[in-house]
């Protein structure tokens, strides 16, 4: 069985047409990735092949560098940080859920407990 990426996930954009959506030139593209800013993956002609996540994140990092003026280094910490903020909203959903699930357990063990009595 398969695992499905998601959506955002899949590859479709080759370098000039990402260019293109972006609003930057091939070469900046290439030279975000050689800095380490983005991984993109490549197809099996070893063409870099963009997604719409990728697309997002390349606007993302043109805002930044362009609207607030802050550097490559600077964006790598703002990026960072960022990925860590959805990760510990993740956590923390996940935390909010389980205790629902054990507020929820002890009510119901709680009326069974006073049904019997």
């Amino acid at each position: 069985m398969t695992t499905q990426r998601p959506v955002d996930d899949e590859p479709c954009y080759v370098i000039s047409v990402a260019a293109r959506m972006v609003g930057v030139h091939a070469q900046t593209l290439r030279y975000y990735e050689r800095v380490g800013l983005v991984r993109i993956p490549r197809s099996q002609g070893k063409r870099r092949l963009y997604s719409p996540s990728d697309i997002a994140n390349l606007r993302r990092i043109k805002a930044l560098t362009e609207d607030m003026g802050i550097n490559l280094a600077g964006v790598e910490v703002v990026l960072k940080l960022m990925m860590r903020i959805n990760q510990l909203e993740k956590m923390n959903q996940q935390l909010v859920d389980e205790v629902g699930r054990l507020r929820s357990a002890l009510t119901s063990g709680a009326e069974e407990s006073h049904v019997r009595t």
